[in-house]
């Protein structure tokens, strides 16, 4: 196995291009894992860890864009008031060494149903920033996504950011696993309010062939949230929208649990977090936020 160790993002991109079968890494804490288990033995390792401008990010024109190496951590510390839900994700993810390590760039390149990072990104339309020797594009989250550890990602394309609308209302995410912590999710949930546009987002974790939105729960919630009064959320209104998201997701039965199971779990949490978020408008706590 050849080790790739580019300095610049143009090297970087000229080895992939080279060598397409190459599998990134940064943080490694997905192929390492996969390595150590002798689950995956590439050709090649293609080492992001010295591209110190993808452990970058900044604010221009009301969104975030969140280079694709940046760990959870930082993501905790410095952007929980701009993007709350994925803030909250990243809290959620492994131990704190991983969130040292780990980055929505990597939980994106894999792709995986069950990384915490794709619900607030489905639930926020963030885009993805990719680059070749052949240039960049940005691609929809919504349209990322192909199936299991599957995404629209060419073989010569390397993740360089995602670009992350700074919140407009109140945003929730919540997630059931085996215990409290260093767990996959055996479902997860992201909800996202815009003040401003009255519409919300949802995102699906773990409960599908890839991460999915809840596009009917969406149309109901903007359809019957008391923008005007703000008053409480009815009770009849979060349930609905539970049992829309839970009739969204796509799930199977596996180790975690049941298709079943993961269907009830999510009208839960959807229920849920969507009366947190809309409680916090309602009772003057939080309001939309501007550039």
């Amino acid at each position: 196995m050849d080790f790739l160790r580019p300095s610049t993002v143009d090297e970087a991109l000229a080895l992939k291009a080279e060598h397409p079968d190459a599998v990134p890494i940064a943080g490694g804490t997905d192929v390492m894992v996969e390595l150590n288990f002798d689950a995956r033995r590439p050709p090649a390792l293609l080492d992001l860890g010295r591209l110190a401008e993808l452990a970058e990010w900044s604010r221009t024109d009301g969104r975030v864009r969140l280079g694709a190496a940046v760990p959870y951590t930082r993501i905790v510390t410095e952007l929980a008031e701009t993007l709350p839900g994925l803030a909250m994700a990243a809290r959620t993810v492994g131990s704190p060494q991983i969130r040292n390590r780990g980055s929505v760039g990597g939980n994106l390149g894999s792709a995986s149903p069950a990384g915490d990072a794709h619900p607030p990104l489905l639930a926020t339309t963030a885009d993805v920033e990719v680059a070749s020797v052949r240039g960049t594009r940005t691609i929809p989250v919504r349209e990322f996504y192909q199936g299991p550890k599957r995404s629209v990602l060419e073989p010569d394309e390397l993740i360089t950011a995602v670009t992350v609308p700074v919140r407009s209302g109140p945003q929730q995410f919540a997630k059931v696993g085996t215990r409290n912590a260093m767990v996959i999710a055996v479902c997860s949930f992201a909800v996202s309010i815009d003040l401003a546009a009255r519409t919300v987002g949802t995102g699906i974790g773990s409960a599908g062939p890839m991460p999915l939105r809840a596009p009917e729960a969406e149309r109901l919630a903007a359809a019957e949230l008391p923008w005007e009064s703000r008053d409480p959320l009815p009770d009849e209104v979060s349930r609905e929208f539970g049992r829309l998201v839970a009739a969204a997701a796509r799930p199977i039965d596996d180790v975690r649990g049941s298709a079943d199971y993961r269907r009830h779990a999510l009208s839960v949490l959807a229920g849920r977090t969507l009366g947190w978020a809309w409680r916090s408008v309602s009772d003057g706590s939080i309001h939309e936020e501007g550039d």
